[in-house]
């Protein structure tokens, strides 16, 4: 017998839990029964809920049929409804749904809502974790049955299927059939060759000036006659692809930063595949920032550098400007945040995705490819906002024979990217798990970094709608860093708030400074005080930039010394055109 063979819990487990996970969404499907156990043995234990959810159907089934007798005698559609549509929910929103037998028809649904809310929660003794997920999987397969998602049961889709005679379930058919296709052919998605990146999308003037095995380093041209001293160096986040940032030329950042007479630098992420699978949060520190950071202070020498960090990308600049602070690095004259969380104890829906469980899945189905996939990550997106990613999507291009049209920023959100394995695996278990970067237990160069270190001012920026990174999640920077924190709160999502260029209709932002050792408001209590202001937060953060830089002096050259920059490639780089 070979005593030196590797143990079968090692090398036949993995592979297993990888086939299961194929066939579960990679989904744990022990964390859910784990989760439902939970809900269900404290329910049973639990007479006085189990007698108030009986109270609550009681009274439901009262209020409907008080609701059909109105209805029965009023038949033009302004009965007060029993169930008023939450106010983020637009399913039922059309005047038709308020015409019978359909207003029955969402009522029940809304009260069935409510009542399986109601039992999902406030069960005595089920963990927090395990009572959100229990909400959370209720609130999938009512989705599922929403009578807005069948032919017969949406007045919307009716009504179009009686005006065009049925021609647009026959758009429907050839859209879910040109959809099949392009799933098995792995093809974008319809209206994305109109935005091909580096010719529609992406387009600033720029020269890659720096490639390591990780990151392509843009530099982009100035088109002012001087420029502030203090460059800026933006990390976005490598679970997207940089140009978001650098979308079409009305909306795109980059652009306007060197316009209002900045020096722009910009990391470009590698797509990793299976030969990067063991790429780490130290390499994403130190060949991502660190050597970005050196490359710029290179090129622009002598001048602190304006920091910027989107999503991931601003918890990792996090990271780096802690362990700088705590080495008695001041090279950075300031850091922004943009949807960016350094505390993970409140992270919005997606930590019903983070467990022991769920992590230990993933890594071993990461562990056989090397990476997380694109569409992994998609799917789990779309279950967090099942309705306006999954459900709508159907009842437009399947019902009513309705293409979304594309855009430059949903053509962006289709070219997505992987997530090495290792990498991923440290980021979920290191900060989403064991919030360790909060606690003071991340580990640079190994010893502790300690956010509050941090001397530079920080601008954050947090959006109202964010699934990814809630406000009142990223609000909490006010607690981690102990300098001066202006916090901006604008509309909008976790993209679209961020790219919120001036002159874009419906744009609206609240912003307040936090000087340094001042009292720290409750979220709520600052959410009160900020004064709302209409328009981009674009402008608002320019003069805070501005205010933190010095007068302005001729640009400097582009590129390293004894590069020529006739002879460095043009933006936007090839690593963001890797599939």
């Amino acid at each position: 017998m070979n005593l030196l063979k590797a143990p079968a819990a090692i090398t036949l487990d993995p592979p297993v839990h990888a086939l299961q996970a194929r066939w579960s969404a990679s989904l744990s499907v022990e964390s859910l029964y784990l989760a439902f156990a939970d809900w269900m043995l404290h329910l049973l234990r639990s007479p006085g809920k189990r007698f108030d959810l009986l109270q609550l159907g009681l009274a439901q089934a009262q209020q409907l049929q008080a609701y059909l007798c109105k209805c029965a005698m009023q038949h033009d559609g302004k009965v007060a409804p029993c169930a008023e549509l939450p106010a983020n929910d637009s399913r039922f929103a059309d005047p038709a749904w308020r015409l019978w037998p359909f207003d029955v028809l969402h009522q029940c649904f809304l009260l069935q809502q409510r009542w399986w809310h109601a039992a999902t929660t406030g069960v005595h003794g089920v963990s927090t974790h395990h009572q959100t997920v229990m909400d959370f999987v209720a609130r999938q397969w009512l989705d599922v049955l929403s009578p807005g998602n069948f032919l017969f049961t949406n007045p919307v889709v009716l009504e179009r299927t009686k005006q065009e005679g049925g021609r647009n379930l026959m758009r429907g058919v050839l859209n879910w059939m040109e959809d099949l296709l392009r799933y098995v052919s792995g093809t974008p998605e319809p209206g994305s060759e109109r935005f091909v990146v580096g010719r529609d999308v992406a387009v600033t003037p720029g020269r890659v000036v720096l490639r390591n095995t990780l990151i392509e380093l843009i530099q982009y041209s100035p088109t002012t006659q001087t420029v502030r001293p203090e460059p800026i160096l933006i990390v976005p986040a490598w679970i997207m692809k940089y140009y978001v940032l650098d979308l079409s030329p009305a909306n795109s950042l980059v652009r306007y930063l060197i316009a209002q007479g900045y020096t722009v630098f910009c990391i470009s992420w590698k797509n990793p595949d299976r030969g990067d699978a063991r790429l780490s949060m130290d390499d994403y520190l130190n060949l991502g920032v660190r050597a970005a950071l050196a490359a710029v202070n290179t090129m622009v020498p002598h001048q602190r550098v304006h920091s910027v960090g989107y999503c991931l990308g601003g918890t990792l600049l996090s990271i780096a400007a802690a362990a700088m602070a705590r080495e008695g690095d001041d090279r950075l004259a300031s850091m922004t945040l943009l949807a960016a969380q350094a505390d993970f104890t409140e992270p919005g829906e997606l930590a019903l995705f983070v467990d022991e469980s769920e992590i230990s899945l993933l890594e071993d189905q990461m562990g056989q490819a090397g990476y997380l996939t694109a569409t992994q990550m998609a799917g789990a997106f779309q279950m967090l906002r099942s309705y306006d990613l999954l459900w709508s999507r159907m009842i437009n291009d399947y019902l009513l024979g309705e293409r979304r049209g594309m855009n430059d920023l949903l053509a962006w959100n289709a070219d997505a990217t992987r997530m090495p394995a290792t990498m991923h695996s440290q980021y979920l278990r290191r900060l989403y798990l064991d919030n360790d970067l909060a606690e003071g237990r991340y580990r640079v160069d190994g010893k502790p970094v300690e956010l509050k270190d941090i001397a530079a001012p920080v601008f954050c920026v947090a959006t109202e709608t964010d699934h990814v990174a809630p406000w009142h999640s990223v609000y909490k920077v006010h607690h981690l860093f102990t300098g001066e924190v202006t916090f901006v709160l604008t509309s909008g999502g976790h993209n679209a708030g961020i790219v919120s260029e001036p002159g874009h209709p419906g744009r609206r932002f609240r912003m307040l400074k936090h000087p340094r050792g001042a009292a720290t408001l409750a979220s709520d209590a600052w959410l009160s005080q900020a004064e709302r202001k209409e328009g981009s937060w674009w402008p608002a953060w320019v003069g805070w930039l501005n205010a933190h830089s010095d007068a302005p002096t001729p640009p400097p050259r582009i590129g390293l010394p004894g590069t020529s920059e006739s002879e460095l490639p043009l933006a936007p780089g090839c690593y963001v055109l890797e599939k």
